[in-house]
């Protein structure tokens, strides 16, 4: 179904309180909005990963795919399941189903299977397009974490296939951080920047191995 803007500013939030996809009226400050609007943060991080990022074709293709699904788990968080008083929606509201997950899970897999063996932690960055993938990763988790915070507190309103989504997406866009990185991951060294001295197996002047005798 088409939705129809015809006016953006309506000054019924200038007392702090926004309406929620059943009519209903919170507190800018609900989790329930903390959870769409992070959700909503994490499309907008795809979005200039898209634009900026210079990804091949593929990748652009299912990124665009996502960040509409990203309306669609927005969109569902919005809506309570079942009303305060108990009711349910007036009209039938979108839901994240389970094929939204498996798709990302057929994803994971295709991209996964081209990529050689991990070895160590990666650090973000290499190109452009990696780089922004991965803000995106993370702003996702972080989306998913204000999902799991909702559904804590009020689990029978809300949909727990939407926080289920989030985390499949950021293993996938952990996976696409790599393909966005052709010429091979930036890995984590730990430790990599310790002085010599300061490195395990390392003797400083004036002092005794802890076996020693004294």
């Amino acid at each position: 179904m088409a939705v129809h803007l015809t006016r953006i500013y309506t000054r019924t939030g200038d007392d702090g309180s926004t309406g929620l996809g059943d009519f209903s009226r919170v507190s800018k400050t609900d989790p329930r909005l903390a959870a769409y609007a992070d959700v909503d943060e994490a499309n907008c991080a795809l979005g200039v990963a898209v634009a900026l990022g210079s990804l091949p074709q593929r990748l652009v293709t299912v990124l665009r795919q996502v960040q509409n699904d990203l309306f669609d788990v927005g969109a569902d968080l919005c809506n309570p399941i079942i009303g305060k008083d108990q009711t349910p929606p007036k009209y039938p509201p979108l839901r994240i189903a389970q094929s939204y997950i498996t798709r990302l899970e057929g994803w994971c897999d295709e991209f996964n299977a081209a990529l050689g063996k991990l070895d160590s932690f990666i650090l973000p960055g290499g190109t452009p397009g990696a780089a922004l993938l991965h803000t995106a990763r993370v702003v996702t988790r972080r989306a998913e974490r204000s999902t799991w915070a909702l559904l804590e507190l009020d689990a029978e309103r809300t949909n727990p296939l939407t926080a289920r989504y989030l985390n499949r997406l950021s293993d996938l866009l952990f996976i696409l951080c790599r393909v966005a990185n052709p010429d091979g991951d930036v890995l984590w060294k730990p430790g990599g920047n310790r002085p010599a001295e300061d490195r395990p197996g390392t003797k400083h002047p004036g002092t005794k191995h802890p076996g020693a005798n004294n």
